[in-house]
């Protein structure tokens, strides 16, 4: 079972851990994040575990913010020092709010709560969540980006293209704004929509959108002109052609 530890005192993680590791040995503990700001990066470019045990206050802020900005959709626990947020917890998806220090027989109960009510709904999320990927639909809907600060959430249609420079990525969006994205271009292009995002080459994806105008280049590459522009050239690779041209029309590859 993959448990993600939302939480910004690492006494109070490392007690969790090693408690969670008495109650389950199988646990995999598959992210520690300790405020709000690395919540939003960690389940923007992640899949969602299957349980995420929650503290309320957090260095940067009060969980509940996480809420407004993405999804969660696998159960919560909550764990707190406070109890004057017990009705706010249940506006989601919660198994147990639970009062520190947390004690190991409350700890227990909470998890076997879990498994008595959220397993068989995580299964059913996992079954839902293998048949989309049958289909070939794109789970990436949005992305987090960072600049300085500040966090920016990014709709995938408003985005015009990626491109890689200095071994960093990047997105334009078709008003021409440039955001830094914390993932390569392999890593997005695994789950960009292929109905409308194509790799060109080694460092650009785009959109069908942002295609300007295009013209032959030798060896039968295409060059591309994109809106908004881009000071670096855009060269369709000879091997990407042929796919790229089908693509272009709709047609399989």
């Amino acid at each position: 079972m993959r448990v993600v530890i939302l939480e910004d005192e690492p006494n109070a993680v490392a007690r969790l851990r090693k408690n969670l590791f008495k109650i389950d040995p199988d646990v995999q503990i598959v992210a520690s994040l300790d405020g709000i700001e690395s919540a939003l990066i960690w389940f923007t470019n992640n899949s969602q575990p299957d349980l995420i045990f929650m503290d309320i206050h957090l260095s940067d802020g009060l969980c509940f913010e996480i809420f407004d900005h993405i999804e969660i959709s696998c159960p919560v626990i909550f764990t707190t020092a406070y109890d004057q947020y017990a009705l706010e917890v249940f506006k989601v998806h919660t198994i147990d709010y639970l009062l520190k220090p947390i004690k190991m027989d409350a700890l227990q109960s909470a998890y076997d709560k879990y498994k008595r009510f959220a397993v068989p709904v995580a299964k059913t999320q996992q079954h839902q969540k293998i048949g989309s990927e049958i289909s070939g639909q794109s789970s990436l809907q949005r992305l987090i980006c960072k600049v300085g600060s500040r966090i920016n959430l990014i709709k995938m249609e408003s985005i015009a293209y990626f491109y890689s420079q200095n071994k960093m990525t990047f997105l334009i969006t078709k008003e021409g704004r440039r955001f830094p994205v914390e993932r390569s271009l392999e890593s997005l292009e695994k789950e960009l929509d292929p109905s409308v995002f194509f790799r060109i080459n080694r460092k650009f994806i785009i959109h069908l959108d942002a295609i300007e105008k295009m013209t032959g280049a030798s060896k039968g590459r295409v060059k591309i002109e994109l809106e908004p522009s881009c000071s670096i050239e855009s060269i369709v690779s000879t091997e990407r052609s042929k796919y790229f041209k089908k693509w272009l029309v709709g047609a399989e590859s």
